[in-house]
């Protein structure tokens, strides 16, 4: 078959699956981290109000708290640039939807503004790669403030409430560098050991794609660490000793890696490792042109038109049944979107499932919410607790306490009878998760196929790049390092697009035998451009 192998002509359709959605998982390592943040985030604020008397200003202080729960994952370098921006994306489509709210009475009007601000979020939160909880939060927000009372008057007294709690968020998310400031790039070095020693030990298909994503992540957090201390040229090596052993599995010792990587979880130094010789072409990597985020907004297109059509929708069709808040549809809608249809489906199973618990444990809550304003802060700060603690394991679980949270903010202002706050929610769910579902079916997404196309030309031109380079006698520094580090980003591209391409609804069939030829040929070529600085001694 030639590298110019077409897509076969006939279209495929993807089967939704129910085996396995709801099923748990193993938390994350740091699952207590964004758990502990937000209640940090949001009691002050919301403990301060209640002492005014004035709860019912909290949705404005919550918006800023809930950043809290980004960018857990980043090198506090990396982290502190990544909150400021979550802080002032939330400002910003909180005002859009107050300045809306105060603007025009129509609810159509206010639906169709909430859905394309729902759209512009997640194509930003995905080209940006801002991780958990992505765009849901940020939609929650500027969709409940559309339906939120207003003046224009009130606009600016409310979004600086919103600025200084996300300020206080800020803090929050910052502070734990305090105490161990290199704890993300440990904990990604300690990831990428553990990944090489699995496949060291029985160099399976599968494990060997997540050895080299999970190495390749782990460089990508260490360049975004800034400056390269002592502590941090020490975890480059560790990195370098796992491509070692993805190169070369056979000489590798994995009781090894894993007890470095087990080094690194706890609070010692890091690990010294045997080294000679310079690291893999870090100083390149390092004065190489980022990548530009506003590149992937092309890509994005389709799953931003699901997002914009689907919540417009949803929220449509919740007006039209007489719901009073038709931002919960909206809200639901939003959150299925994923990177393809078949992830969307699993979404909304997850979601519906955890909507419908969420509102029982509502039922049985809210007696105990309504003692009085303090014991309604309290439930929420648990609420909020137990969703960060367990959405991990699984979507669904986390929305068990998401959903009762939401339910008792919309208390703030007044207690409101619970069986018609019940039975709307579980409407807006079952609408919203029909109607978005259904935008998703309706908007191909072609473009995961060309990029699949282009990927694979990416990794072809990179692949023999770096095969040229070895078969130089005599080579440029760095030449190598960087056509390595550029295969290794270009394969790992490459499954990335396989995997969402594979789930997308009526997808012509992707070439799977030149994807297989081109992942085992890259990863060939990747370990000899390895071995090949071994045989230099030019590596540890």
């Amino acid at each position: 078959m030639s590298s110019a192998t077409p897509f076969a002509r006939t279209p495929r359709v993807r089967r939704l699956p129910l085996a396995g959605v709801l099923r748990l998982g193993r938390p994350s390592d740091i699952w207590f981290k964004p758990a502990l943040s937000v209640v940090v985030a949001v009691a002050p604020p919301n403990l301060t109000l209640l002492a005014l008397g004035r709860l019912d200003l909290a949705m404005y202080t919550m918006a800023g708290s809930l950043c809290a729960l980004y960018a857990h994952h980043r090198p506090y370098a990396a982290r502190a640039r990544a909150l400021a921006g979550v802080v002032l994306g939330m400002v910003a489509g909180l005002g859009v939807g107050l300045v809306a709210a105060s603007l025009t009475g129509s609810a159509v009007v206010l639906v169709t503004v909430g859905a394309l601000v729902a759209a512009v979020q997640k194509a930003l939160c995905d080209a940006t790669r801002i991780g958990p909880p992505g765009h849901v939060v940020l939609t929650f927000i500027s969709s409940a403030s559309l339906f939120a009372p207003q003046t224009l008057a009130q606009v600016p007294g409310h979004l600086a409430l919103a600025l200084a709690a996300g300020t206080w968020a800020w803090l929050v998310g910052m502070a734990p560098g305090l105490f161990r400031p290199h704890g993300p790039e440990r904990r990604a070095t300690a990831h990428a050991l553990n990944a090489a020693a699995a496949y060291a030990e029985n160099r399976r298909p599968h494990t060997s794609g997540t050895a080299h994503a999970a190495v390749q992540a782990a460089w990508q957090t260490l360049f975004s660490a800034g400056a390269r201390s002592e502590t941090r040229q020490a975890l480059e090596r560790l990195v370098v000793r796992a491509e070692v052993a993805l190169a070369a599995p056979a000489d590798a010792d994995p009781h090894r890696l894993r007890a470095w990587a087990r080094e690194l979880r706890g609070m010692g130094p890091v690990p010294r490792a045997a080294y000679d010789g310079e690291l893999l072409g870090v100083e390149a990597a390092l004065a190489a042109p980022a990548r530009r985020w506003w590149r992937a907004l092309g890509p994005l297109a389709p799953i931003a038109m699901r997002t914009a059509l689907g919540c417009a929708l949803a929220g449509y069709a919740s007006l039209a049944l007489g719901i009073g808040r038709p931002y919960w549809a909206l809200v639901t809608a939003a959150s299925l979107y994923q990177a393809n249809v078949t992830l969307t489906w699993s979404r909304g199973v997850q979601r519906v499932v955890g909507n419908l618990v969420g509102v029982l444990v509502f039922a049985a809550v809210v007696p105990l919410a309504h003692l009085g304003p303090a014991a309604l802060v309290l439930c929420c700060l648990a609420f909020n607790f137990g969703a960060e603690a367990l959405i991990g394991r699984n979507y669904w679980l986390g929305s068990i306490c998401v959903t009762p949270m939401a339910l008792l903010i919309t208390e703030f202002a007044g207690y409101q009878e619970p069986g018609r706050l019940i039975t709307e929610r579980v409407v807006d769910t079952f609408v919203g998760a029909l109607v978005g579902f259904a935008a998703a079916m309706a908007v191909t997404n072609r473009r995961a196929g060309d990029r699949v196309e282009q990927a694979l030309a990416t990794v072809e031109r990179a692949r023999a790049r770096a095969a040229r380079l070895v078969a130089e006698p005599h080579l440029a520094p760095g030449s190598l390092d960087a056509a390595r580090r550029a295969l290794a980003a270009a394969l790992v591209d490459l499954r990335a697009g396989v995997e969402a391409a594979s789930g997308e609804w009526w997808q012509r069939a992707l070439p799977q035998e030149r994807v297989v030829r081109a992942e085992q040929a890259g990863h060939r070529t990747l370990a000899a451009t390895i071995l090949h600085h071994r045989a230099e001694g030019a590596r540890p």
